[in-house]
């Protein structure tokens, strides 16, 4: 807990009472690899915080999957729209590889937000945090080519975007995984 306890006073500056507050409703949860945060058609409750690894969000459709996002760690995940809004969520959430989670509930982020005076800014954060990663997303399936989309990724994570399998990958940046492995030929 100390990891994320540092995170909060680096960005948020919080205070000993409202930690306390804070933390007494945090859950650590450990996943291995692979396991279903959230099924499509479930409403998410949880707001996380990873600790360690790496999560992604897909669409399953009838002839395979479209991953939408990757979530790595120190940053929030949730299928947020599902969350705020408490209503069925139409993707998927799943770890990629073993992961730890601090989670936070709905009902508790309600109360975190009515008993301290940091609660605001902890859901603030959170929500930009999604919302810029959802505006970055979309902004380069507009403006940027899939090698530029798959060269962004690679530069932003080196070190963990080599866990990510290359399927996951190439829905990721919208390309077939053969055309991955020529964009990845052409690059290397």
């Amino acid at each position: 807990m100390e990891e994320i306890k540092h995170y909060f006073e680096e960005h948020f500056g919080i205070s000993s009472p409202d930690w306390d507050i804070f933390s007494s409703k945090l859950t650590q949860h450990c996943f291995p690899k692979k396991s279903i945060l959230l099924s499509q058609g479930e409403t998410e409750n949880h707001l996380s915080f990873i600790s360690k690894g790496i999560v992604r969000q897909y669409v399953p459709l009838a002839d395979g999957e479209l991953t939408f996002g990757f979530a790595f760690s120190r940053s929030f995940i949730s299928a947020y729209d599902s969350f705020i809004s408490q209503m069925p969520s139409n993707y998927a959430v799943e770890t990629i590889t073993e992961t730890v989670l601090w989670q936070l509930t709905y009902n508790d982020l309600q109360e975190v937000y009515n008993t301290s005076q940091v609660g605001d800014r902890i859901g603030r954060k959170a929500s930009e945090e999604l919302f810029l990663k959802k505006c970055k997303r979309e902004l380069s399936l507009l403006l940027d080519t899939a090698e530029e989309r798959y060269l962004k990724l690679f530069t932003e994570r080196p070190e963990l975007i080599r866990e990510i399998p290359l399927k996951y990958i190439a829905s990721y940046i919208g390309v077939t995984p053969q055309a991955l492995s020529r964009i990845r030929k052409r690059i290397s």
